[in-house]
């Protein structure tokens, strides 16, 4: 029944798509928190740049942004992110645009985060002597990654979903393999069912596992 797979890496293309989730991933949280900073930071530049760019990126789609990185950065203005290799850029760049994107949603679930925490807390902070940066980062920000466990959750859910936009710019992911496959072979239902499959795979277990230490690790009120 599934003779048709031969001759395909699937499991390769899998691999690609885990590999641009993870990267994408670490890099939209650590953006994401520098923007949540930003948005409730009490300096009005930085609060007005925090705001405007989650605003500007969050309404456009997310296509736009991975081919703007091709051929804007790419092919216009000659970025390559030290590649010299074709398949090798084309990744970095969808990582680049990947990151650019998620990091506005992962900035507005902290945000949301920050909003649970007493503003009592942050004005004894204050009171002792610490700075906004030092009340963020001590006070607010750790009870905030835990009140924001299952929304991050549905993000990187999201993000590993978004990965099958990398395959407009050429990169080896599932979805172009998928494309490559239902052109190349008579099994249409077939494909789509594994390629299906092995999306629930990677998705439900981090859904499923994230919820749980959400749940965990809730801050008690």
């Amino acid at each position: 029944m599934f003779d048709f797979l031969h001759g395909y890496d699937v499991l390769g293309a899998f691999w690609m798509t885990v590999k641009l989730t993870a990267l994408s991933a670490v890099g939209s949280l650590v953006w994401g928190t520098l923007l949540a900073g930003m948005r409730v930071s009490p300096v009005p530049l930085m609060r007005g740049f925090g705001t405007a760019y989650v605003n500007i990126v969050r309404n456009i789609p997310l296509t736009v942004i991975i081919v703007f990185n091709s051929l804007g950065l790419a092919d216009i203005f000659g970025v390559t992110l030290g590649a010299s290799d074709f398949k090798i850029q084309g990744f970095r760049l969808a990582v680049l645009g990947f990151i650019a994107y998620t990091s506005a949603f992962v900035c507005e679930a902290l945000r949301s985060g920050i909003n649970t925490v007493p503003l009592g807390q942050a004005e004894a902070a204050r009171a002792i002597g610490l700075s906004f940066s030092q009340t963020l980062r001590l006070i607010v920000l750790p009870q905030a990654f835990r009140a924001v466990i299952g929304p991050l959750a549905n993000v990187l859910i999201a993000l590993t979903k978004n990965t099958t936009v990398a395959a407009a710019i050429g990169v080896a992911e599932a979805a172009a393999l998928m494309k490559t496959m239902i052109e190349n072979e008579a099994q249409t239902l077939l494909i789509g069912a594994v390629f299906a499959f092995g999306f629930v795979v990677l998705t439900l277990p981090t859904g499923l596992i994230l919820g749980w230490l959400g749940k965990r690790l809730a801050v008690k009120r």
